[in-house]
């Protein structure tokens, strides 16, 4: 019984009406949408097919955000239907028409993807939640717009706060603390990595060891040294850090006998030239934040015109909780960059624009996707939550070796603005959805399972 149906309502009837079809899977007593469990009682219908009937009244009570798509699934005696699935931010606005601000637009094409998979979804906060009444005023995106009504708590909630700072925040903590431990209702894609967080528990599993550069965290002066005499290139970057931010790519020239730095200030990429380590330390690391620092081995990356190329890798769970790749794209760097981020002159190119012989291409496919999907399954076996998606920064060398600069756990999306991407950027936020539908079935068939890994 998890066809998707199209919900009708009728004020001549106080019953739900449901195909004949569905008798099979056994007595219905009770029927319900987020977490409302409402009595009902159930006719049958020969001539109904992929839709279902609901009493006005009983329709009000569940507090459907309209009529539409839904999944229909049978447990223990009670119909289901959505999921509901609540995802949780920070930064509305008072506008009707940008709620969340900037990120509306992102939230407007993720919601508007749910009827596809036969859902419901909404945006809300902390302050929209009604805990005496278990409602909340959230956000939902149709036709007309965003409008907040007001819904039920959800099935399951998809994390998408925007940054770690917030993330941090006590209130919100105790936000997930309550719904999770209280309500049991399932929490996805929490938490923000911390880079050597994620390279220690990957250079410990021998199935990843061989993506990971170098990587030494806080490193000292010496061991910068010897990483330079090693790989001749090193780039220092902050543990929590994001978006290319803070970067530095330092080099050694052994016939001048004097440093490199490339980085990036306020306004532009820039080149500077060093007598020695220390005062590239003592102009770049005041107040010793080289603490906060890791050193990462700099690898010979493939090359378009001269500019190094890395790629991003999206990975989702499935509605299955397996994980396949949703996305991938080819950065090339912004000439004098020390990363490929767009904003830092970055320019995105599909795999056919990077590989003109289809049997490189087709390698370059196989070889990413193959290093992504390991890195998921190793970072998802380690970590306890539970993820549905993440976003890798790999980069492929001049002999053909995978490597894995960085691990997100909430990935950008940058690399949709391609035209030629517009289908991995749907495929990706569909799969978002399928995960909760997922956890959703589980946290009805296995709580117990699910609280355990939750936990």
């Amino acid at each position: 019984m998890d066809e998707i149906y199209t919900i009708q309502t009728t004020t001549q009837h106080h019953f739900i009406q449901l195909p004949t079809l569905l008798k099979k899977y056994g007595k219905i007593t009770s029927i319900s949408f987020g977490t409302i469990i409402l009595p009902c009682e159930i006719h049958y219908r020969d001539d109904l097919k992929s839709s279902i009937i609901l009493p006005s009244a009983t329709f009000k009570e569940l507090m459907l955000p309209k009529s539409g798509n839904t999944r229909l699934i049978y447990h223990d005696g009670i119909l289901y239907l959505g999921p509901l699935i609540g995802i949780f931010t920070a930064g509305f606005t008072s506008s009707e028409i940008r709620p969340i601000g900037e990120r509306s637009l992102f939230f407007a094409k993720l919601l508007s993807l749910d009827q596809t998979v036969g859902l419901y979804s909404f945006v809300f906060g902390a302050h929209h939640i009604n805990w005496e009444d278990g409602t909340i005023d959230g956000f939902v995106y149709g036709k007309s717009g965003w409008k907040q009504i007001t819904l039920p708590f959800p099935n399951v909630v998809y994390d998408r706060l925007p940054n770690r700072r917030i993330e941090n925040h006590q209130a919100l903590k105790l936000v997930k603390k309550r719904l999770t431990e209280d309500y049991s209702i399932p929490w996805y894609n929490p938490g923000f990595f911390n880079k050597w967080d994620i390279h220690q528990l990957l250079i410990k599993d021998k199935k990843t060891t061989s993506y990971l550069p170098a990587t030494i965290h806080p490193p000292s002066i010496s061991q910068i040294e010897e990483m330079l005499a090693d790989y001749q290139s090193i780039y220092l970057k902050p543990a929590n850090g994001s978006l290319g931010l803070g970067v530095y790519q330092l080099m050694y020239s052994r016939e001048d006998n004097v440093y490199y730095s490339r980085f990036r200030d306020e306004e532009k990429n820039r080149l500077r030239k060093y007598p020695s380590l220390e005062h590239f330390l003592k102009a770049s690391f005041k107040d010793n934040r080289l603490s906060s620092y890791l050193a990462q081995q700099g690898i010979k990356l493939i090359r378009l015109d001269q500019k190094p190329i890395d790629f991003r890798v999206h990975t989702n769970k499935d509605v299955h909780g397996e994980w396949k790749v949703t996305a991938i794209a080819a950065k090339v760097a912004g000439r004098g960059s020390v990363t490929t981020h767009l904003n830092n002159g970055g320019v995105v190119k599909t795999l056919e624009e990077i590989y003109v012989d289809p049997r490189e291409r087709i390698k370059a496919y196989h070889d990413l996707t193959e290093a992504a999907i390991i890195l998921s399954q190793s970072i998802d076996e380690k970590l306890q939550g539970f993820i549905g998606e993440l976003g890798f920064d790999l980069g492929i060398d001049q002999n053909g070796s995978v490597w894995m600069f960085e691990a997100n756990s909430k990935p950008g999306r940058s690399i949709f603005s391609h035209p030629e991407l517009k289908e991995a950027d749907f495929l990706s936020r569909k799969a978002s959805f399928e995960y909760g539908l997922f956890l959703f079935k589980k946290s009805i068939f296995s709580p117990e399972e699910l609280q355990n890994e939750q936990r």
